[in-house]
């Protein structure tokens, strides 16, 4: 068995909870395993970073517990440009863990691959371009994530029609692909444009488990795709954002959507782009989610409609049946 393989041996779903910054947490991770989805958090959102240790001990320890099915396995998330000054020592507590998945975000991971290669973890990379995926494939990276038009947070602007296609023509081994997945057909979808594993992050937002405030949930709840926003103001790089959560914060909408994007800088820099914790993400799924409920219950959900999607496509009528 490939380490592929063992990643998804357990699986209800061929589905990963994306890392949500500021809304996945231990409780979420720890439901989506159980439930049958892989769970991931981003590792900026143990604070202080002494809390990395102890919230993956926590996850092993509460997944090591008896329970009806396996758990799925679990995944941190690194931002691995220079301007992450926990780097190093995130880093070096994830491979203590031996954490079974690690994934690297905003820059090239080859620091990253060597260190979890060392304890066999698997090494996941982000990507919004071919040439992104060209060069995290040098990097020796396990698997690609394809952060294609309308997911959360940072993310690209190319259709997966496109993004799959042009990434496939560089890269052969396994791809996950990212952007508005929040129903089973999404998933089956994915796997048909040739991927591996659909990302889900809005969708597990407005959950109880999930770390995110009530007013991010509820916003999510009542928001529909035409309130997401495409900016950089906050970070420097294009992301999703809720509209209505820039414009409660006191910010012109039009000053973010008319914002350039630009080089990150050192925090001393006075002109480094502030990233307001009230202005919340979310991806073009938003409409999706209609009440805050526990992740299980999303997670049986999306696999029935799955089972329902593949069921109808394996009784729908061939090219030469159909009228």
């Amino acid at each position: 068995m490939t380490a592929i393989d063992r990643l998804t041996a357990d699986l209800a779903l061929p589905l990963i909870g994306a890392p949500m910054f500021l809304a996945s947490g231990v409780d979420l991770v720890v439901a989506q395993c159980r439930a049958g989805v892989i769970g991931t958090f981003p590792s900026l959102n143990a604070r202080p970073a002494a809390a990395l240790d102890a919230w993956l001990t926590e996850i092993e320890t509460r997944l090591a517990q008896p329970a009806d099915r396996p758990p799925a396995p679990y995944g941190v998330n690194l931002i691995v440009n220079p301007y992450n000054d926990r780097l190093e020592a995130d880093l070096a507590t994830i491979v203590r863990h031996r954490v079974p998945l690690v994934i690297t975000s905003l820059s090239a991971p080859d620091r990253v691959v060597e260190a979890v290669h060392g304890y066999g973890g698997l090494v996941f990379h982000d990507v919004i371009k071919a040439r992104h995926a060209a060069r995290a494939a040098k990097s020796g990276v396990d698997g690609l994530i394809l952060v294609a038009a309308g997911a959360g947070g940072h993310a690209g602007t190319l259709s997966p029609f496109a993004l799959v296609e042009e990434v496939r023509a560089v890269w052969d081994g396994p791809l996950v692909l990212s952007g508005a997945v929040a129903n089973g057909r999404a998933v089956l979808a994915a796997e048909a444009l040739g991927c591996d594993l659909a990302y889900a992050g809005t969708i597990f937002i407005a959950t109880e488990e999930a770390i995110a405030p009530a007013g991010h949930k509820d916003m999510i709840v009542a928001a529909g795709a035409d309130e997401i926003l495409y900016t950089p103001l906050f970070t420097g790089t294009h992301g999703n954002y809720l509209s209505p959560s820039i414009a409660a914060a006191g910010i012109d909408l039009q000053a973010a959507r008319t914002a350039e994007p630009r080089r990150m800088t050192a925090k001393s820099d006075p002109d480094r782009p502030k990233a307001w914790k009230d202005v919340w993400s979310a991806g073009q799924a938003v409409g999706q989610s209609r009440a805050v409920e526990p992740a299980a219950a999303i997670v049986a959900r999306l696999a029935r409609e799955y089972r329902a999607a593949r069921a109808a496509l394996c009784g729908a009528p061939h090219d030469g049946e159909r009228e």
